[in-house]
């Protein structure tokens, strides 16, 4: 019997999750500060449980936490990601996705992945642009939208020190002059520093924020694998956070064993980064959190050797003792495969008193985990500068009854009227959560 070339992919895919293992542990048992951590357990097959991207149906949207409403504030994007406010308070939202990376696809194992991730909405064309929203009447909705920026290169990351507006594409840092108010960029970008990207480029997404007096950027730089399986000679200046000089390109890396490090954001009482990390893959189903973590100088957070502080990885050949016993567990677990991408402080909101302190984080699904995690946007409340307690769910309902992806949530930050903002790359949207009655905005 001949199997047509349109069936196989799914053919494989249900076999691949059908032989996967099934966590044994709920989500809640691998989030805090102490995750119960059970011995790997690494089925002959990887499972693959990803959610089938459909969008969302006319009027449809997530279920918003009690005390809380939520609208639609753009839709009709294309894949946005990614998500920034001008002092004016223009939104600014990366369209983008995957760039072109032919050797991390190579394989029957890459061709499978492929097939699944384009299932999952991710196998979009990237639109490579930056667009610009505004809301003229402050009714919550953007009435205006203009290409800001394009001819990039798989942009992620934003930022603004004076009148240097920088975008970290997949490749590099790029430094475009910008004037307030304005709503295009056509000049041409200047290159501050190259990043890794190449034809592998496993996680592509760079992310960028600056310090509090624009002096150095802090870039985000995934790893070019799972767990080093093509070599630690693949994986030179990844799995790392950089500090950049903005005006001469200088840099160093500032903290590093950080597999997948996206979303940024400074903590406000102690004015210390904080990072949302993506961990390994392919060891079980409880198995390993994701997880938000203050950022230190210099530290080593044990990817790829170990995970969770000092839990050696035994896949990872060859082994390297002396760094896993330097290595510094995270703050703050997330959950298994969460696919926690988004992180903003919750500094300047206007939404009840129990979102005061604390940091929201979008988490945009799990594909190894069944059943399935992630798939909703989080607060996590702090006692002073550290996490206290556990997570409150702010946005769910991602999954239909049917288990398929209406939308995945991706970037989250707080705009000038207190509200928070969600890019959806499923649902091709970006969500607005307000107060149900407003309060008074906080400083």
């Amino acid at each position: 019997m001949r199997i047509s070339h349109y069936v196989l992919p799914s053919l494989i895919a249900m076999t691949l999750a059908a032989c996967g293992d099934k966590a044994t542990l709920q989500v809640s048992d691998g989030i805090g500060a102490k995750p119960n951590l059970p011995p790997p357990n690494k089925s002959l097959i990887t499972t693959v449980n990803t959610a089938k991207a459909v969008g969302w149906l006319a009027g449809a949207k997530p279920t918003v936490a009690s005390g809380l409403a939520v609208n639609d504030f753009a839709e009709g994007l294309d894949h946005p990601r990614w998500l920034y406010e001008l002092p004016n308070g223009d939104v600014l939202v990366a369209e983008t996705n995957s760039p072109p990376k032919p050797e991390d696809g190579k394989g029957i194992r890459g061709w499978i992945m492929g097939k699944v991730m384009a299932n999952a909405g991710a196998g979009v064309a990237t639109a490579n642009r930056i667009t610009l929203l505004r809301d003229t009447n402050g009714d919550g909705v953007a009435d205006e939208r203009k290409v800001f920026l394009q001819g990039l290169n798989s942009p992620f990351g934003m930022a603004l020190i004076g009148n240097d507006f920088y975008v970290a594409n997949t490749d590099a840092v790029v430094r475009f002059h910008y004037e307030t108010g304005q709503t295009e960029i056509t000049g041409t970008g200047t290159n501050v520093v190259d990043l890794p990207g190449g034809a592998i480029n496993h996680h592509w997404t760079k992310n960028i924020i600056a310090n509090q007096d624009g002096s150095k950027l802090y870039v985000t730089v995934g790893s070019n694998s799972n767990v080093a399986e093509r070599g630690m000679d693949n994986e030179s200046g990844r799995a790392a956070i950089w500090e950049v000089d903005p005006k001469t390109g200088e840099h160093r890396i500032f903290a590093s064993g950080l597999r997948n490090p996206n979303g940024m954001a400074w903590e406000p009482s102690s004015g210390t980064l904080w990072t949302a990390v993506n961990e390994r893959d392919e060891i079980g189903s409880d198995l390993v959190p994701d997880y938000i973590t203050s950022v230190k100088d210099g530290a080593f957070y044990g990817w790829p050797y170990s995970y969770y502080g000092q839990h050696v990885d035994k896949r990872v050949d060859p082994q390297n003792p002396d760094l896993v016993a330097s290595a510094i567990a995270p703050d703050y677990a997330l959950g298994p495969h969460t696919a926690s991408l988004g992180l903003a402080s919750s500094k300047g909101n206007t939404l009840p008193n129990e979102y005061k302190t604390g940091m929201f984080i979008g988490q945009h699904g799990s594909w190894n985990r069944n059943p399935r995690s992630g798939y909703k946007v989080i607060f996590v409340p702090f006692n002073g500068d550290k996490p206290a307690g556990q997570p409150v769910d702010v946005l769910t309902d991602f999954l239909n009854s049917k288990g398929e992806a209406q939308g995945r949530p991706v970037g989250v930050m707080i705009d000038k009227q207190g509200a928070l903002l969600v890019a959806d790359d499923v649902g091709n949207k970006i969500w607005r959560v307000t107060a149900e009655k407003p309060l008074v905005k906080s400083n």
